[in-house]
């Protein structure tokens, strides 16, 4: 395969994606290649709140599922690789790529990392290839930052486990086949079920109005003395450390989100002001637009620095939970501030679905949120520089 830099020089001004190439350019350009086929669909299925279950398939057939993990009946991506499927789907759409964090990046790396060996034969294969939908049912309607607290109790009865508690915020989790929940046990341990979403005392509820990711559904499960057998349980997960694990990978994909929706919005800001015309002449000319403009670019390309550090030291085997949180803590602060500025210098225009930057606005603040709030990066990254934990 040639190789071609996907993004122009005026976006990745530092040229930090020119050097991608082989497999991992392959893999962009795959991505690249969904995120053409959906974007014409995917403004009405955000206005009408509808799950476009098609093309999250279509990411399956594309081989785009996998986040990084060794699967079977799947080639296996760098973590250049992954962060890149996730910053080109961003760019068309925050639900789409966070569909790929959920299914691959939670679920079917607590099966690869957590399950028994039957469990990974059975699930690992068609969750990838998004024959079959999952969730990842960690929040509760009281325990968000605080999921350590989580209420959910799992008690075991013979060869069974009795699941009691709620879950809120869980995508995938109302309209699948299979959800992770997360429970502490009779020891006071937490652990990890598989539970099929027609188990019965499993119920959910959808979430609605929402203004942001709206196009991926979001339930409440509620479980009533739910039974399920041991065989359901992910042997390999026996604390609330085996779901930050999960997790921990998630962070750094978020800022690859963060980043490929700021690429967007950026490049939708500045296509705007090359072509729009005011007192006779492009916006782009004027003094206060090409500072805005610099000031984005500024804040893009420190996003795209620390992804790319971030892949580095995830190939070398040297990537910790800390360097997650400063990239999330980051790279959506920036987001938020690009897209700001791109609605603004469309003005009126920039509060059309049609012109895609108010999407990405109001998606970006959902990924500013999940995963762990700002504040809640912050404090990892604090107790790594003064060794004091500012909460449990």
């Amino acid at each position: 395969m040639s190789h071609e830099p996907m993004l122009p020089d005026t976006t990745d001004f530092y040229s930090l994606f020119s050097d991608v190439q082989g497999a991992d350019l392959d893999f962009w350009q795959r991505a690249r290649t969904f995120g053409d086929e959906a974007l014409p669909q995917i403004n009405e299925a955000w206005e009408k709140a509808e799950y476009p279950v098609h093309l999250v398939q279509r990411m399956g057939e594309l081989g785009l599922v996998a986040d990084g993990l060794d699967l079977p009946g799947q080639e296996q991506m760098s973590p250049l690789a992954a962060g890149l499927v996730q910053m080109e789907t961003a760019r068309t759409d925050v639900s789409m790529s966070a569909f790929i964090a959920i299914q691959a990046g939670l679920v079917l790396r607590s099966i690869h990392m957590f399950g028994s060996q039957a469990q990974k034969d059975e699930w690992l294969e068609p969750l990838s290839r998004v024959q079959k939908l999952a969730g990842f049912g960690l929040t509760e309607p009281d325990h968000g930052s605080d999921s350590v607290a989580l209420e959910t109790s799992a008690r075991r009865d013979g060869d069974e486990w009795i699941i009691n508690g709620q879950k809120r915020w869980i995508g995938n989790a109302g309209v699948g086949d299979v959800t992770v929940i997360w429970a502490r046990m009779d020891d006071g341990n937490v652990g990890a079920f598989l539970v099929p979403q027609d188990t019965p005392g499993y119920a959910t509820e959808p979430i609605t109005g929402k203004v942001s990711m709206r196009i991926i559904p979001q339930v409440t499960i509620t479980m009533t003395d739910m039974r399920v057998p041991d065989s359901c349980r992910l042997p390999g997960a026996s604390s609330f450390k085996a779901a930050t694990k999960a997790m921990f990978a998630t962070r750094s994909a978020i800022s690859w989100m963060a980043l490929g929706s700021a690429i967007n919005c950026y490049e939708l800001a500045l296509a705007h002001a090359l072509q729009r015309e005011q007192f006779g002449k492009p916006l782009a000319s004027f003094q206060l637009i090409q500072q805005r403009l610099a000031n984005m670019l500024a804040d893009l390309t420190s996003m795209a620095l620390h992804c790319r550090r971030l892949a580095d030291l995830a190939a070398s085997g040297n990537l910790v939970e800390q360097h997650g949180s400063m990239a999330k803590l980051h790279n959506t602060r920036a987001a938020r501030r690009i897209a700001a500025e791109a609605r603004d210098m469309l003005g009126g225009s920039g509060i059309l679905l049609e012109n895609h930057v108010m999407r990405q606005m109001v998606d970006i603040e959902a990924m500013h949120t999940f995963e762990g709030t700002e504040s809640i990066q912050s404090l990892i990254l604090g107790k790594r520089i003064t060794g004091i934990g500012a909460f449990r």
